[in-house]
């Protein structure tokens, strides 16, 4: 039987509908939306390489039988027949911690690409996931997410963006040892441009959308890099991780003295 037309792929809307079915079933009353964010609402969604943002909305905090009943259905679901059974990435979060982040009420379930559900404290990146979530989120069940979350403010989001930059990135320009691996290597030049653009507009877009973006206001010296974190057939294939280490530690220049001379023209 063919799923649900949330989104334009059928194996994601079959992954979608076994988490929706699943966790009605388990938290009952306690359930109140599912939802989409990420790449799929914001509209840059690639097939190959992106993976399934969402959110569960609960009442109240997930109690912990059926947090242990989310972890089989999460299990279960990763031992599905589909590319997609380990590309889910999203949080179950009550009401009154969705509506706006808040650092002392933010340990709830989550799961990431390949892992498992476990209780987490969830970082400032999530003021970016609750701006997405109010402008562009997607409502599979429940009332339209724009109802539950707050709008974000430009200065929240900078803010969120430096916090987030101080917590993951400081300590990899410390010890670069993830960006070694090419595909980590390509995901940290995006995340830069992306941050880049969060901090100069106030705004938030997908990673593509800011690579270009990067290509066309950032110092001509980072174009190899961008295009090749892009994967453009015209970027030349390079020994480029000590470049990375450089357009990331400039970045933390331009933070931690909001001087932007350090990266634009």
């Amino acid at each position: 039987m063919k799923s649900v037309d949330w989104t334009p792929y059928d194996d994601v809307n079959g992954i979608l509908r076994r988490v929706l079915t699943g966790a009605r079933v388990i938290l009952g009353n306690n359930f109140v939306g599912l939802y989409l964010d990420g790449s799929l609402a914001s509209g840059d969604f690639n097939y190959e390489t992106s993976d399934i943002d969402f959110v569960v909305a609960t009442v109240t905090a997930v109690t912990p039988s059926q947090f242990a009943e989310l972890v089989g259905l999460h299990g279960r679901v990763g031992q599905m027949n589909s590319k997609w059974a380990n590309e889910l990435e999203g949080a179950y979060i009550p009401l009154d911690a969705l509506r706006c982040y808040d650092p002392a009420n933010a340990t709830h379930p989550y799961i990431d690409r390949g892992g498992v559900l476990r209780w987490e404290h969830l970082e400032t990146d999530w003021v970016i996931h609750r701006h997405i979530l109010h402008t562009s989120g997607i409502t599979l069940a429940g009332p339209p997410i724009q109802t539950l979350v707050d709008p974000v403010t430009p200065d929240d989001l900078r803010q969120a963006v430096i916090g987030l930059f101080n917590f993951w990135w400081v300590p990899m320009t410390q010890n670069p040892v993830q960006l070694v691996e090419e595909g980590y290597r390509r995901y940290a030049v995006l995340t830069m441009c992306r941050m880049l653009y969060t901090l100069h507009r106030g705004q938030v877009v997908s990673k593509p959308a800011a690579a270009r973006w990067a290509l066309a206001h950032l110092e001509t010296r980072w174009r190899p890099l961008i295009e090749w974190a892009m994967g453009r057939p015209t970027a030349v294939p390079t020994n480029n991780l000590n470049d990375a280490q450089q357009f990331i530690q400039a970045t933390k220049t331009l933070i931690l003295t909001n001087n932007e001379r350090y990266l634009f023209q």
